[in-house]
């Protein structure tokens, strides 16, 4: 058996592939000592976009200025994106290997390959042995594959001289049985060495490597502390134990985890790798765990959001990662768009008194509370906000679905009623709240701006804040004070979007004016609500 440590490649996916020299040099070490057979010290790419690190290229000239131990099989792994489709493979792959194996520090040449690319890809084979490397196939997303695709894709690879034949759990979907399955099917038509790649969304990548060794696996990936895409990998520190074991030897694992405490845990703590309910939701999805691992390093993404982007995967697929589908499905909403209540009913030629869930509402509670009873205004509150008196609010709004999912026992109870677009609210949502009263107000959301209609509006997010604004417009109210709408501190990405969407609503015809009484950082007019008469 052969334990591949493939940390500085795919733990690269958080840090653009940019190790300290220092770490490199004392992971090669520990890798040594670990009794790992093998390490993929990173990609081989034509693609240059943005600035990645040496570990996204792993030239032979970065690669002869490492310390590399003699006994270690040196790996990296190139995309078969970048080799299918081409006019001329052979051409793409004398670029990436400029030398045969015998003049470059690499001995293993590994591809990564979806099933549609598979075919294709396979006839890198033939070039690559005759370079004299090493050759192994990563085959991605197979767990949801059927038996007789599986067995068809082990047929296709028994024609070319792989040295070994690996599945990956690219989703962390898989479980133990699963894995021996796949094992099985694709044994009835490969002969060769068999390896696995897992993935830890369910807490699983451990078990499934060992039952994968159960059923004669004989090549396994682990990362130092699980480092990889989304929740991470087997772990080096508990696999190397455990092949240890199975080999009968013994093992030194002192250097590996002075670099665990010296370096992979402070950029475990900065980069947030490892699994989590949201990772978990994803493994048992088939989400793609980069939509995940993309939200968890954005801080514009709230729990709702991560909650209200799985729930739409869930339902409309998620398998293929995308930019623009992580921006539309943070801001997904299911149902109609028209509503059958006007706004105008209650808040015509009124000004509004709107409490937002900052903590400039409880900050200045008293003046907030005596300009309301001195001067009548309607008093809105988007979703729970209590911090002044509850007698004194009028209304509510709410709208963001995963928000209502958390909110709606509280909401329940709060006798005010409740500002929502009933169409697009969950069953489970709707049963709840079946005895409050509810203006149905609809809702559409279109990133292009807002649009004020008679019993349904038009925003470019699904956030409480805009939709306010748009049924406070529709609703022809005087003006807006506003309180609680403290902004993000300075930097955070949070503050940036909120603002685009303040400033989108000012600049859209029919808009009501907005004024903060209490401290915003948002470009609005501002007062004072101490200045106030």
């Amino acid at each position: 058996m052969k334990l591949l440590d493939c940390t500085l490649r795919d733990g690269g996916y958080y840090n653009a592939w940019n190790f300290d020299p220092e770490l490199v040099k004392e992971y090669l070490e520990a890798m040594d000592a670990a009794g790992v057979d093998m390490v993929e010290l990173g990609l081989r790419s034509l693609k240059n976009s943005g600035f990645k690190g040496a570990c996204a290229y792993t030239t032979d000239s970065y690669l002869r200025s490492l310390p590399i131990p003699a006994r270690l099989t040196v790996g990296v792994m190139v995309n078969a994106s970048e080799l299918v489709g081409l006019e001329s493979m052979t051409a793409a792959l004398e670029t990436l290997f400029p030398a045969p194996a015998s003049d470059s520090p690499v001995d293993l040449v590994r591809i990564a390959c979806h099933v549609h690319e598979f075919e294709e890809a396979l006839e890198a084979v033939n070039w690559l042995k005759e370079q004299g490397y090493l050759v192994g196939f990563n085959l991605m997303q197979v767990a949801e594959r059927s038996e007789n695709e599986i067995k068809a894709l082990a047929k296709l690879a028994s024609g070319y001289d792989l040295d070994a034949l690996y599945f990956a759990d690219s989703m962390g979907s898989m479980s133990p049985a699963q894995a021996s399955d796949i094992i099985g099917w694709l044994r009835s038509e490969w002969k060769g060495e068999l390896g696995i790649h897992t993935h830890d969304n369910l807490g699983l990548a451990l078990s499934n490597t060992l039952r994968a060794l159960d059923d004669g696996v004989t090549w396994v990936d682990a990362t130092v502390t699980g480092m990889g895409r989304g929740p991470g990998n087997s772990r080096t520190e508990e696999l190397a134990i455990e092949i240890a074991q199975r080999r009968g030897t013994s093992l030194n694992i002192v250097p590996l985890m002075t670099i665990i405490r010296k370096h992979f845990k402070p950029m475990q703590q900065h980069y947030g790798w490892g699994t989590n309910p949201y990772y978990y939701l994803s493994g048992k999805y088939g989400i793609h765990p980069t939509y995940i691992q993309e939200m968890l390093s954005d801080a514009r993404f709230s729990e709702e959001d991560v909650l209200a982007v799985i729930e739409h995967l869930r339902k409309e697929g998620g398998k293929k990662f995308s930019f623009d589908t992580l921006d539309t499905a943070r801001h997904f909403l299911n149902g109609a768009t028209e509503g059958n209540w006007n706004p105008r009913s209650l808040f015509e030629g009124k000004e509004i008194f709107l409490l937002g869930t900052g903590p400039g509402v409880q900050a200045h509670k008293s003046a907030i509370e005596q300009y309301i009873k001195k001067n009548k205004p309607v008093v809105a509150a988007l979703n729970t906000q209590t911090a002044i008196d509850g007698d004194l609010i009028d209304v509510r709004f709410a709208c963001h679905p995963v928000r209502m999912l958390a909110d709606c026992e509280r909401h329940a109870e709060l006798p005010q009623p409740l500002v929502t677009p009933i169409a697009m609210l969950p069953e489970d949502v709707k049963a709840v709240l079946s005895a409050k009263t509810l203006y149905d107000f609809g809702l559409d959301v279109d990133k292009d701006g807002f649009a004020f209609g008679e019993t349904s509006c038009k925003t470019p997010t699904s956030l409480v804040m805009a939709y306010a604004f748009a049924a406070l417009a529709s609703g022809r109210a005087k003006r807006v004070l506003m309180a609680g709408f403290d902004g993000y501190s300075s930097g955070d990405p949070r503050n940036e979007e909120m603002n685009a969407v303040v400033k989108k609503f000012e600049q859209t015809e029919g808009a009501v004016e907005l004024i903060a009484v209490t401290p915003s950082r948002y470009d609005v007019k501002k007062l004072s609500i101490y200045g106030l008469s």
